[in-house]
């Protein structure tokens, strides 16, 4: 039951990356972590002062930071470049094509303040875009983590994975709710619940949203199975089809544009194995602009109402 799920406080994911980086680094010699000119944003003040010798302040020159990362995977290090998302994806998509994902270097691009959530700076730094530009990349794996602790176990286990990686999370303080005793799977879907009438997909800060919009829709008798798809790329087909299977639609959560997104690769393989009705909750071929997180959330239709209304929208085409 959804209602079972709590949250256990509140914490930004970028925190999760921050001390999810430090762990890993104590354990890996070969860690770098780059940044471009965000240091404090991407909480990396802790790892600065237990390994000065292993970080990079490039300064803003983000296509330079992804140029020294490939270089460093040569000589066998791990590089986490970080930066915003918008920075992170948009501004140096061409150097991540040829020197990172062309070649398949080992490159960590972590990327904070993803979204709409970022607030109050605006349709500039707000990007929708990135998870359609990054998992088009071939080879690249891109993850979205749900929470603080999600995200520190996500940072830990893509230090171990061999390969170029997108991590994407936030800025703002989001509710707590995983189990960080609960082992991250690169490619593994994780299930909040079980149910029979409706499939809903999540990622990033909109599973919160996804689960207080299941309690409600429990509540009205509602069976509800709540799916978090952390690992976008590779996706799990067998939980998504295991799962539209037995509910027969299927609902799509994501701070993104439904463009490219997340509803996008899910309804790529429910047309290729199992085509179900799908309703998209998502930012719709726009921009952002400033705003409060909550404020920009409720107004470009990614709150709880708006996945509840998805959700009694996509049982009635079954």
């Amino acid at each position: 039951m959804l209602k079972d799920i709590q949250s256990t406080g509140k914490k930004d994911t970028r925190s999760g990356f921050g001390d999810g980086i430090v762990e890993a680094a104590r354990s890996n010699p070969n860690i770098i972590a780059l940044t471009a000119d965000l240091a404090g944003s991407l909480k990396l003040n802790q790892f600065m002062k237990e390994f000065p010798e292993r970080f990079i302040q490039v300064g803003i020159a983000e296509a330079n930071m992804m140029g020294i990362a490939a270089g460093l995977t040569i000589g066998g290090k791990i590089p986490f470049t970080t930066t915003f998302a918008n920075f992170s994806t948009g501004r140096v998509y061409d150097q991540i094509r040829q020197s990172i994902a062309y070649s398949g270097k080992n490159v960590k691009i972590c990327a904070s303040h993803a979204g709409l959530t970022l607030g109050e700076d605006g349709a500039t730094h707000q990007i929708l875009e990135d998870i359609g530009m990054m998992k088009m990349l071939p080879g690249m794996t891109v993850i979205v983590p749900c929470d603080y602790n999600q995200t520190k176990l996500a940072t830990m286990a893509v230090a171990e994975y061999q390969g170029p990686v997108y991590l994407r999370f936030g800025r703002p303080s989001w509710p707590i709710f995983t189990d960080l005793n609960q082992p991250f799977v690169i490619g593994k879907a994780q299930q909040f619940s079980e149910g029979t009438d409706v499939s809903i997909f999540a990622c990033g800060h909109m599973v919160w949203k996804a689960i207080e919009a299941g309690r409600a829709l429990e509540d009205k008798g509602i069976s509800v199975e709540l799916i978090n798809i952390h690992t976008i790329k590779p996706l799990d087909e067998e939980a998504v089809l295991k799962s539209i299977r037995k509910t027969k639609c299927a609902v799509t959560v994501e701070e993104h544009n439904v463009i490219g997104g997340l509803g996008d690769s899910i309804a790529q393989v429910a047309s290729r194995h199992f085509p179900v009705p799908i309703e998209y909750v998502g930012t719709n071929d726009t921009f952002g602009e400033s705003g409060t997180p909550d404020q920009l959330l409720t107004k470009y239709g990614l709150d709880t109402p708006n996945v509840i209304e998805a959700v009694e929208k996509v049982m009635k085409r079954k």
